[in-house]
């Protein structure tokens, strides 16, 4: 990943994630197989969008070496440490409604946002 890693996050600090969205990673990760014990949710932050960073999240079988690893209402989630300067102390939510669901980045360190919220600058 080729993020600067001066993002002003709080590194120290874990994302964290609320019982609707552990919920509807924990229910996406079995539909495809996988082992919620061992695998889980990566969430990183990659160059793009409108603002210069924007979220992205993944299924991963297993964490890398140098992840951060928590777990949330049964849900383990891995960040990497670039990442982490970026969204440390941020919260993973699931919103749905009559036009859109989906996962949502509530993002402390954020200084502007596109319009669309996909990406960021802190």
């Amino acid at each position: 990943m080729s993020t600067d890693a001066s993002g002003g996050g709080e590194p120290d600090v874990p994302v964290t994630v609320t019982p609707k969205a552990a919920e509807e990673a924990i229910s996406l990760m079995e539909g495809e197989g996988m082992d919620t014990d061992v695998g889980g949710l990566r969430l990183f932050v990659q160059q793009g969008g409108c603002a210069g960073l924007s979220y992205g999240m993944r299924f991963d079988n297993e964490p890398e070496e140098d992840d951060r690893v928590t777990e949330h209402h049964g849900l383990r989630v891995f960040v990497d440490p670039s990442s982490m300067n970026y969204i440390g102390g941020s919260t993973l939510d699931y919103e749905s409604g009559l036009q859109a669901a989906g996962f949502h980045v509530e993002n402390p360190n954020v200084e502007a946002e596109c319009g669309c919220g996909e990406s960021f600058r802190t």
